[in-house]
């Protein structure tokens, strides 16, 4: 789902997610999964309604910033073989 070009952040952008009321805490480990949720939803019913995705780029973007890389590269694999635990 995460194509190679969309992995990338344009050369010299690294923005800070802003502040999301739902995760106070220093910990941001539940924002990470839950955007990371929101993304792959939000591409699922996008493509389901036959519209475009761009939408959703605002979470993607918001993931990629906070969740390791190592989380998303298993996620992916996960939901690529149907083992995710997730709801999308």
């Amino acid at each position: 789902m995460l194509d190679s070009d969309a992995q990338n952040s344009p050369q010299g952008r690294f923005p800070t997610p802003p502040f999301d009321p739902r995760f106070p805490n220093q910990n941001q480990t539940r924002n990470c999964y839950q955007n990371f949720l929101d993304y792959h939803r939000c591409v699922k019913n996008m493509r389901r309604r036959g519209k475009s995705a761009q939408p959703c780029e605002y979470y993607f973007r918001v993931f990629r910033s906070l969740c390791p890389r190592s989380w998303v590269q298993r996620w992916t694999e996960q939901i690529e073989e149907g083992t995710f635990a997730g709801k999308i």
